[in-house]
């Protein structure tokens, strides 16, 4: 069995990842109601941490979700099994497929928290560079307007130097003597 189709299966309630037992009962090959009578069979197995049934309102709120037929089915609230839960039924359902499985949901747990670790790094990683691109982008562009106004201070000193060469040339005028232009009166 794929682990993403056994991962598609489980479900967050109460703060913790659960499958469903028609889910598990359809991956074990067996009834639901069989897979519910060997778990009450041996019930002290099954701590309320392990395996516990859904209220009324979390069962509509998940058929909703999955768009599940309101129509036949169930009579009873469904159990739901933690990861403990899961690994607690390869004792108690002894079949070779049940426990091929039971290693196939295991692993599928297993990748789901693995990746719920890397989301959680990758989104503080995110968070740590948001944070600090925006410091560093503040300071490059303070450096690069600094850089900016040396630099025009320095050509408006190198401006200001040429006019007053400018105006200090014009005030003395270096022309030779010129004779004056037109007629010459004696």
């Amino acid at each position: 069995m794929q682990i993403e189709k056994i991962q598609n299966s489980i479900y967050e309630i109460r703060g913790q990842k659960v499958m469903l037992d028609e889910d598990l009962a359809a991956m074990y090959n067996v009834d639901t109601r069989r897979l519910n009578e060997q778990v009450k069979r041996n019930i002290v197995r099954f701590p309320i941490d392990f395996m516990f049934q859904l209220t009324q309102d979390k069962w509509e709120n998940l058929m909703s979700q999955n768009a599940t037929s309101s129509w036949g089915g169930r009579r009873k609230l469904p159990n739901v099994f933690t990861e403990h839960g899961v690994t607690m039924l390869a004792s108690v359902i002894k079949s070779p497929q049940a426990i091929k499985i039971n290693i196939a949901i295991v692993r599928a747990f297993i990748s789901l928290r693995e990746m719920a670790s890397h989301y959680k790094e990758l989104a503080e990683k995110i968070s740590k560079l948001e944070k600090s691109s925006i410091t560093e982008a503040v300071e490059a562009l303070k450096e690069e307007l600094l850089e900016r106004i040396d630099e025009q201070d320095s050509q408006l000193i190198e401006i200001y130097k040429v006019l007053d060469k400018l105006i200090a040339e014009n005030k003395e005028p270096k022309s030779p003597k010129r004779n004056p232009i037109g007629f010459k009166t004696k």
